[in-house]
């Protein structure tokens, strides 16, 4: 009975590949340099796949930016406050020996980064004194107070 199993098993698995052989892969081959003749089919098959693959990288393209340049505006930003001219400007414009002394001098010896990031952004307005009009007071009036 076995050997009968594995006979019958023999001859299916012949007639199988006889059919590959000498049918199936002649008319496989037929088929295909038919779609080859055809102009584009492989295009019109993929095209919803290329569509996809397109939107994807757009919208990952899109969010790169987005993230990409928010975060060289924000490290712009900060440099500029770092700028260490930036607390002497100030002090000059308000017409402030004193403070741009200070500054001056903590810039040269490198410590104007960390005055600027101790200083608060805005200085409190001294109510009596609402004189601003760019032009520093000169050195003879400061001792004076």
């Amino acid at each position: 009975m076995i050997l009968d199993l594995a006979i019958f098993f023999a001859a299916e698995v012949c007639l199988i590949l006889g059919l590959y052989r000498f049918l199936l892969r002649q008319w496989i081959i037929q088929h295909w340099e038919e779609k080859l003749d055809e102009e584009g089919w492989l295009l019109i098959r993929l095209e919803p796949v290329v569509d996809e693959i397109e939107d994807r990288i757009h919208d990952k393209l899109e969010q790169f930016q987005s993230s990409f340049f928010g975060s060289v505006g924000a490290m712009t930003k900060k440099a500029a406050d770092m700028d260490p001219m930036n607390g002497i400007r100030k002090a000059a414009k308000n017409g402030d020996w004193t403070s741009m002394m200070v500054e001056y001098m903590a810039n040269k010896s490198g410590l104007g980064g960390l005055i600027n990031q101790n200083s608060p952004k805005e200085a409190p307005k001294d109510p009596g004194n609402n004189q601003n009009d760019g032009v520093p007071k000169p050195i003879k009036e400061l001792f004076k107070q």
